[in-house]
């Protein structure tokens, strides 16, 4: 594979930095061609599906895409906002409010973007673009809290792919999950408590995960466990007891056995047993989308009122809780140290001085540019 051209280079140009905050993707749009078109890139990740490559095409192509296509289009109709769609637009407000609150902080020549893993703006478009802008130390911020290899593995093959072609590779740095981190766990509390402070409070708090094969829990993937400390990290300060909060799973899909408990069943559970209110929240979104707004909001709270039961309080995901912003540059800031978005206007000048004197010495040499 022929390594790609690099851009023409300036000497005497300060390096600068960049932090991309990468979530899962979404559809351009809620019809069947946009969606087919998205689906088809998820789902033939083999992170995402583990399943012997020809078997699964089949599957996919002669089973799913014509068939869920329009089911799930239908679905993105109904949370689809004038803006876009809910993950998209609440991803690019965080990657502007990250910045920004970086910015404030002091962190200079420091490009703040965002990147889907399936879908648009690509990895590699935004990779591309910050290559050709001279970019020379990149963190990498999946937007996934809890590490799986369907989600944060899946971005670092993206991530790799891409250099593979790349002759001159800017350092990286990728953060692998903050699950445990503090501040998140804090913007997640301060959420919680927000809610019960205007709606008041169930006698049970749901944290609903995205669900994956229980397989992958026994070859080794740490998701499951990383769910539950989350969990248990949330319930200590909010001082709930093992009788107030649990754990369950959600987004099944196929006939396997996914990790357990099933939300779904879990909530008419829950109502056939006399509950009559019940709070959820989904700790792994960081971002409102459809696992949240409508098979949460609308589909479990519709089981749960179906099977008897009387107040579904759906707690919305981070999204720009300013919180949530402050934690996502503490995670961020955890990635760049040593990087030099900090100087002092001395040290700035410094560099620059140093950077001229570079391009001096190249130019005397022979350099064009």
């Amino acid at each position: 594979m022929p390594l790609r051209p690099e851009p023409s280079h300036t000497h005497g140009t300060v390096p600068t930095s960049a932090v991309i905050l990468v979530n899962l993707g979404t559809p351009d749009a809620p019809t069947r061609k946009a969606v087919r078109r998205y689906l088809k890139e998820f789902l033939s990740d083999p992170r995402v599906v583990e399943i012997p490559r020809l078997v699964w095409w089949c599957i996919l192509n002669l089973i799913i895409l014509p068939f869920r296509s329009g089911q799930s289009a239908a679905k993105y109709k109904m949370i689809w906002t004038k803006e876009g769609s809910p993950l998209k637009v609440h991803t690019q407000a965080q990657a502007k409010l990250l910045g920004a609150h970086l910015a404030e902080r002091g962190h200079a020549n420091l490009t703040v973007t965002m990147a889907m893993r399936y879908g648009s703006p690509s990895l590699p478009e935004v990779l591309g673009g910050l290559k050709a802008a001279g970019v020379d130390r990149i963190a990498i911020l999946p937007a996934y809290p809890q590490y799986s290899a369907t989600t944060t593995g899946s971005i670092y093959d993206a991530v790799f792919d891409y250099y593979k072609q790349v002759r001159n590779v800017p350092e990286l740095r990728m953060a692998k999950h903050y699950h445990d981190d503090e501040a998140y766990i804090d913007a997640l509390c301060a959420s919680i408590e927000a809610h019960w402070d205007t709606h008041g409070r169930s006698e049970k708090l749901v944290m609903s995960f995205h669900g994956v094969p229980k397989r992958t829990l026994m070859l080794g993937d740490p998701y499951h466990c990383e769910c539950y400390k989350t969990a248990r990290l949330v319930a200590t300060k909010l001082r709930l007891d093992a009788s107030e909060y649990m754990v369950t799973f959600q987004s099944r899909f196929g006939k396997a056995e996914w990790l357990q408990p099933y939300t779904a069943p879990t909530l008419v559970a829950l109502a056939q047993a006399g509950l009559k209110r019940v709070d959820l929240i989904c700790p792994g979104f960081t971002s409102d989308c459809l696992e949240t707004l409508e098979e949460i909001s609308m589909e479990a709270k519709h089981d749960f009122i179906a099977a008897g039961g009387q107040e579904f309080h759906y707690i919305p995901c981070l999204n720009e809780a300013p919180q949530w912003i402050a934690a996502l540059g503490t995670i961020a800031e955890h990635h760049m140290i040593g990087w030099p978005t900090m100087l002092s206007s001395a040290q700035r000048d410094e560099e620059k001085q140093d950077a001229a004197i570079g391009r001096a010495s190249a130019l005397a040499l022979g350099a064009t540019d």
